[in-house]
């Protein structure tokens, strides 16, 4: 296995999309996403891509995972924490010496074990609320 940054064209992240059952959204959109996105990490089995994960953020505090996605067939599999693993040394690599950035995601229920593994913290929590999302159409 071996992960690629930056080289997530749309066409790529529409597949990859779909193959989670996710309703993806048009073309034009992820585009436009890619655009404005920090960074993007792809998991290949040899030529296969099998993976896919976006960073995006203010660059300074936060960062935030989206569209975290693995192919079913190689779900549990070391995929997703080699993409884990490379986002989360792109941030430690382009933040300045001393900083502490949070890095936050929305997870499906049955990630929750996946992220918790590699150490993130459910909300809420004994010191925060839950974390809350609103979709705009």
């Amino acid at each position: 296995m071996t992960v690629k940054a930056n080289g997530l064209s749309a066409g790529l992240f529409l597949q990859l999309y779909a193959s989670v059952g996710w309703e993806p959204p048009g073309i034009e959109q992820v585009q436009t996403a890619l655009e404005n996105t920090i960074a993007t990490f792809t998991a290949y089995d040899h030529d296969t891509p099998v993976g896919m994960v976006r960073l995006i953020g203010d660059v300074g505090m936060s960062f935030y995972i989206k569209d975290f996605a693995v192919v079913p067939e190689y779900q549990s599999k070391g995929v997703g924490t080699l993409l884990l693993n490379a986002l989360e040394q792109y941030i430690r690599e382009h933040i300045a010496p001393g900083w502490a950035v949070s890095l936050e995601l929305i997870s499906s229920k049955e990630a929750v074990g996946f992220y918790q593994k590699h150490g993130f913290e459910e909300r809420p929590c004994e010191w925060d609320g839950p974390g809350m999302f609103k979709m705009i159409r």
